[in-house]
């Protein structure tokens, strides 16, 4: 699963935290305290992925988090889209070609693609296996 680094900066003239990602630009939140902040943060995160998924942009890897930095944590199943969606840009496959070799719709390869669509693990795995690709999960 991907794990972003966020940065927490207090915010000096209105008090609490401001949240940014050096990965994901697009991702800006606060809150009044710590804790606030960092849950405003998976919701700003997933919100701006929105954009890369609406514009069939490749997402940005994670960096590493530098010791003692926070992070937040993608669900697993927000974390394989990104993969899938990175395939298709790179391979330059289109939501109806992914559709033909799948042998379904292109709606259901949109919702394949949707951050906020909730989508089977197993789905997934098979658009990357038409795309030449095989999902690796692994306990660490």
């Amino acid at each position: 699963m991907f794990m972003y680094p966020v940065t927490l900066t207090p915010d000096e003239a209105d008090g609490g935290f401001v949240v940014t990602f050096d990965d994901i630009p697009e991702a800006i939140t606060q809150g009044d305290t710590e804790g606030e902040a960092l849950a405003a943060a998976k919701d700003a995160l997933e919100s701006a992925l929105d954009f890369y998924f609406e514009d069939k942009r490749a997402v940005p890897a994670p960096s590493k988090a530098k010791r003692g930095q926070n992070v937040i944590e993608l669900p697993a199943s927000l974390s394989a889209k990104v993969l899938l969606l990175n395939e298709m840009v790179t391979q330059g496959v289109r939501p109806a070609e992914l559709a033909r070799r799948l042998n379904t719709s292109p709606q259901e390869v949109n919702r394949l693609t949707n951050v906020r669509h909730t989508t089977r693990i197993d789905g997934i795995a098979a658009a990357l296996q038409a795309l030449g690709k095989h999902l690796d999960m692994r306990v660490v």
